[in-house]
């Protein structure tokens, strides 16, 4: 069995990316972690020989997985995960064991775990995680995002998705392709992360997290760790106790969100108020 240990920014992408490691009965799942400096702790606490691999996501508020990796010693075989494709070429470029572009695949997965098992047989040098993050400092890479089209693998530039018109929902075999306009907000309930409409509430196969990425700072915000508002939808914002707000939208049902009291003046800046 191949012993992993999982860290992502947002706790249902932890939890999903666990539970699909141990469906394929392969992978032991030694801990996770939401937080990278809980995360160095608690692989700190575990000896070297209990951890095999570590599944890393690269952006995290606070800390990179690269800034993460930059303070472990010694460092474990690893697979980043990422929804940015300049990440991903920079993991190849330090011989990490593979990457995993959002949404991950069970397929893909699978073929990440071939990997390890092959280097856990005849393990190599390990990579230079602190020039990586010299380099990443020095800046100057494109910003690109991919998307997968079956075995393709498409990248652009952030700047020509950024006003994204369209986004995927998935019903079992059944894509229904969404106008962004009519999205008034994506939030995430019960492990799963739902576009809503005037209309429904659609699944959709991306975390938050991905989705703020993904999607322009122009039209949508973040206000809660499981809210991501269309700004065009929104009509007013009410005071509320405790210093937080609430957001009130346009749609029939004048629907209210609640913001996270550290999000309102992020808020209130993309809205001129």
């Amino acid at each position: 069995m191949i012993r992993a240990f999982v860290v992502d920014d947002e706790p249902l992408a932890v939890k999903r990316l666990s539970r699909m490691l141990r469906e394929t009965g392969r992978v032991e799942v030694v801990g996770g972690s939401s937080d990278p400096v809980d995360a160095i702790a608690a692989l700190a606490a575990l000896s070297p020989a209990s951890v095999d691999a570590l599944f890393l996501d690269i952006q995290m508020p606070g800390m990179t997985g690269f800034e993460m990796l930059a303070m472990m010693d010694p460092q474990p075989m690893v697979v980043f995960t990422t929804a940015y494709d300049q990440y991903a070429l920079q993991a190849f470029e330090v011989n990490s064991v593979d990457y995993l572009l959002k949404p991950i695949e069970d397929r893909h997965l699978a073929r990440a775990l071939d990997k390890i098992e092959r280097l856990r047989a005849s393990p190599g040098p390990p990579p230079d995680w602190k020039a990586l993050v010299a380099q990443l400092a020095a800046g100057g890479y494109p910003q690109r995002i991919a998307s997968r089209f079956g075995d393709r693998i498409q990248f652009q530039d952030l700047d020509a998705v950024s006003e994204a018109e369209r986004i995927a929902s998935r019903f079992g075999d059944r894509i229904q392709i969404l106008e962004l306009a009519q999205v008034t907000y994506f939030f995430a309930h019960d492990k799963l992360t739902y576009a809503a409409t005037e209309a429904k509430n659609y699944v959709v196969d991306y975390t938050v997290s991905d989705l703020e990425q993904k999607l322009s700072p122009r039209s949508f915000c973040r206000i809660h760790r499981s809210t991501l508002v269309n700004l065009a939808w929104v009509k007013e914002m009410d005071a509320w106790f405790g210093g937080r707000v609430l957001v009130r939208l346009k749609d029939a049902k004048s629907t209210e969100l609640q913001v996270a009291r550290e999000r309102v003046a992020e808020l209130k800046k993309r809205l001129g108020a």
